[in-house]
């Protein structure tokens, strides 16, 4: 679905990884405060290293061990500085796009045995109801003509390519597993296909 936006703000903010034009966008589909970080010119450039990470509360900012999710930003806004040229847009769909609320109930069905995809679908959802409309047209603002994904979930870029963007190719953000989130990210790779633990194969 083609989702109308308007960037409504352009601001620079100095991070640890360097300073971004941080966009903020009103769109057509919800009431969300979705949000582009931008590094260079990257205004009618190729193979431009883009990130688009869903937004997770306890990973992001309180630094949960039980997902990947902050680690995964913050490699990804890592290697756009080092590209010194890239996007990081933060989608507003907490949980894989089940909400906050439901994403806590979830981990505790977790801790009772459920894995990741069974507590979604328990609590009637689906294991990821993620949308990338709003990322899309995001990129297209932007005027960007061809990405280099950071990701690893292939529905991800097939969905991107289905919305019309040109994804050139793909950058692996792999974070190290360790005991708190290692039956997370197993569940992940059996079960959603993302593309993880391929050194170990």
């Amino acid at each position: 679905m083609k989702v109308h936006i308007s960037d409504l703000v352009q601001t620079p903010i100095p991070t640890r990884h360097g300073e971004f034009i941080l966009h903020y966008y009103s769109n057509s589909l919800d009431n969300k405060e979705h949000i582009a970080m931008v590094k260079g010119d990257v205004a009618g450039k190729e193979d431009v290293p883009v990130r688009i990470h869903s937004e997770c509360f306890t990973g992001d900012v309180l630094g949960s061990r039980r997902c990947d999710c902050g680690e995964q930003l913050d490699l990804a806004l890592h290697l756009i500085s080092q590209a010194e040229s890239g996007v990081l847009i933060y989608l507003r769909q907490e949980g894989r796009g089940i909400g906050l609320l439901k994403k806590l109930q979830a981990y505790n069905l977790q801790d009772q045995g459920m894995d990741t995809v069974d507590a979604n679908i328990y609590l009637g959802h689906l294991a990821d109801e993620r949308e990338y409309g709003i990322a899309a047209s995001i990129l297209e603002s932007l005027e960007v003509k061809s990405i280099r994904l950071m990701t690893n979930n292939p529905k991800k870029i097939d969905e991107l390519k289905r919305l019309g963007i040109n994804v050139a190719g793909r950058i692996p953000v792999e974070i190290q597993a360790h005991d708190d989130n290692v039956d997370y990210l197993k569940t992940k790779a059996n079960k959603m296909s993302h593309m993880l633990f391929e050194q170990e194969e």
